[in-house]
């Protein structure tokens, strides 16, 4: 059986200004997806908070952005190399992301085993 080795860049295909959030997919295995997801000057619609029946891990790759999490006093504002684990159900909302360069952010979803 042949294997395919699949390579490339989270940075690579950037295209600026962004009308809306660019989501691909980069892989996939049972129980796990990761994500490239572009972000520039968009957020979570008011009022909209997400409520995922999975986990997600994110990392932000270049940009900024700031994540609100319910029941927090303040959104968490990330920089390039910060992450955050939300686990299953734990509603958050994106309250910004950078208006000046694109919000890349790396994002694995998963069932806990």
């Amino acid at each position: 059986m042949t294997r395919v080795v699949r390579a490339g860049s989270v940075l690579h295909g950037l295209s600026e200004p962004l009308a809306q959030e660019q989501v691909d997919e980069l892989a996939r295995w049972p129980g796990v997806r990761i994500e490239r997801i572009v972000s520039m000057a968009q957020a979570s619609p008011p009022g909209f908070w997400y409520d995922q029946a999975w986990d997600e891990w994110v990392c932000v790759i270049s940009g900024s952005a700031a994540v609100l999490i319910d029941g927090e006093s303040g959104p968490r504002e990330l920089r390039a190399g910060d992450w955050l684990e939300l686990p299953a159900h734990v509603r958050h909302r994106v309250e910004w992301t950078d208006a000046r360069q694109a919000t890349v952010w790396l994002a694995v979803h998963g069932e806990r085993r």
